[in-house]
């Protein structure tokens, strides 16, 4: 009996691993591949649930059936202008072939290194063969190019140039030659893989270039802005010579007026004076006393000493004892 029970329980262990092994079960993100002995067996297995094998001697290997994600290394790439940049792609794709891509990779890292060569390859081409403005620009758009003109005093500040570049945008029109031409190399290959898109991430100078261009950026700004100082000093100075010129002309007219007005006051005076002095002999002397008394008072005080005859006829009314 206890023999028996060991044989039943032993049948039963061997029976659960017969149905382990020879069961496996996919998702609807999965899709799988048997083989035996090494060697694919039947077509992939792309369709979710339970599906059965034969234990022990048969495999499954699972590929993802989603579409995968590959993102370049940035590379440094030459232009067709001679324009060494930095450029960094990414792409979709996924495993159109699980049969193909097992007998050609065996596994997804191994297809993902293939496919890193072939679109790492395929962008170094295409980014060769055009300038960098076809690699920058996705628009056929006119691009004005506004710059200051040279600055003279006479120049108006917001005078400009405008240079129209007419530089055809190509960026879609690269990425669509590269997926064609990888999609060709990949069934060439056949390598059970598809792409479905790529795209540029990031392009850029490389450091010495960069720094170049962006010293060359800063100087092209600093020229702008001297221009700018420029125009202005010639504008302040132009200012500055109209208000001295209009202060000129105020006070020559403000001295001509007040000339002209003190010499009629001074006819006006020397009239009065004539007519007061030629009216009498006593008028006359009068007039000759106040102003003799006028000059006492500005020319004589407490400080000044003269020394000088008192027939002197300046002193003439000091030494009068009339």
């Amino acid at each position: 009996m206890k023999t028996g029970r060991i044989v039943l329980l032993l049948a039963l262990v061997v029976l659960v691993a017969f149905i382990g092994t020879a069961i496996f079960i996919l998702n609807e993100t999965q899709q799988a591949i048997i083989t035996q002995f090494g060697k694919p067996v039947g077509q992939p297995v792309t369709t979710a649930g339970i599906h059965f094998k034969i234990p022990f001697i048969q495999k499954v290997t699972i590929f993802d059936k989603r579409t995968l994600e590959w993102d370049g290394h940035p590379q440094e790439i030459p232009t067709k202008d001679n324009k060494f940049i930095y450029i960094d792609t990414f792409a979709r794709w996924r495993i159109s072939d699980a049969l193909a891509f097992y007998m050609s990779n065996r596994s997804e890292m191994v297809g993902y290194s293939r496919l890193d060569v072939l679109l790492d390859g395929a962008v170094r081409d295409e980014v060769s063969n055009h300038t960098l403005p076809e690699i920058v620009r996705s628009s056929d758009r006119t691009m004005a190019i506004v710059e200051v003109e040279s600055a003279g005093y006479d120049a108006e500040i917001d005078s400009r140039r405008i240079q129209e570049l007419d530089i055809e945008g190509m960026r879609s029109k690269i990425t669509n030659t590269i997926i064609e031409n990888v999609r060709k190399k990949l069934q060439e290959l056949n390598l059970g893989i598809e792409i479905i898109d790529l795209q540029v991430k990031k392009i850029d100078y490389n450091r010495e270039v960069q720094k170049k261009v962006f010293d060359r950026m800063i100087s092209e700004q600093n020229r702008i802005g001297e221009k700018y100082r420029a125009t202005g000093q010639g504008r302040k100075q132009e200012i500055i010579g109209k208000q001295i010129r209009k202060k000129k002309e105020l006070l020559s007219e403000a001295y001509l007026e007040s000339q002209l007005i003190r010499g009629k006051a001074d006819a006006k005076a020397v009239k009065i004076y004539g007519d007061a002095y030629n009216r009498s002999a006593d008028s006359r002397d009068f007039y000759k006393f106040l102003r003799t008394l006028d000059i006492y008072k500005k020319t004589i005080d407490s400080s000044t000493t003269l020394i000088m005859s008192t027939e002197n006829e300046f002193l003439q009314y000091l030494g009068s004892t009339k």
